[in-house]
């Protein structure tokens, strides 16, 4: 339950503020159709996430268990760093013109996921916790915690959430979880 509780909780506050979300709001602005929107994040995170997952539980068999401790230990220090760069998104609408809301949702949400900060923890939660289930279902979770308000309150909710004391939680815990890790 570790692995769900701490991959729900730290994908939902390293999402607030990022590219995906902003994404999120984009497509909610444009399209008013917040249930396919919602779906489309839904699938695109899954898929995503579970590759992401994947790649982790996969890495953890090519290093012994200090190599990883160090690995993982200097991820996580690095992600409690890049959590406080914000993050930018590019007003690219083609792709959302082309293939109806789902299906522009869930094709921008999964490429926009790619290499994203979330996608990155899901790999280093996956390989912490050798539990890909959990880890992605809370990763999944935390996705849907930050976005689906997004998607439903659109920009007014964006704008009132304190981003950067969110992103600096998110660090804060990224740095403990990296510390942790290095300790033991």
């Amino acid at each position: 339950m570790e692995a769900l509780f701490f991959s729900t909780g730290i994908v939902a506050l390293a999402e607030i503020g990022d590219k995906t979300q902003l994404l999120a709001l984009l497509i909610a602005a444009r399209y008013k159709k917040p249930i396919p929107i919602i779906l489309g994040i839904f699938v695109a995170t899954i898929l995503n996430h579970a590759g992401a997952a994947a790649l982790g539980t996969w890495i953890t068999s090519f290093f012994g268990p200090d190599t990883l401790r160090w690995i993982l230990g200097g991820s996580f220090i690095a992600m409690a760093i890049w959590m406080l760069i914000p993050d930018k998104l590019d007003d690219d609408t083609k792709l959302l013109d082309r293939f109806g809301v789902f299906g522009a949702t869930t094709i921008a949400f999964f490429l926009a996921e790619m290499g994203d900060k979330t996608q990155i923890a899901t790999v280093a939660l996956s390989a912490r916790y050798h539990d890909l289930f959990m880890v992605v279902v809370g990763t999944t979770l935390g996705m849907m915690i930050a976005n689906v308000p997004a998607v439903l309150l659109g920009e007014v909710a964006a704008r009132k959430l304190p981003k950067h004391i969110v992103h600096r939680v998110a660090a804060s815990l990224f740095a403990v979880l990296g510390i942790v890790t290095l300790a033991l």
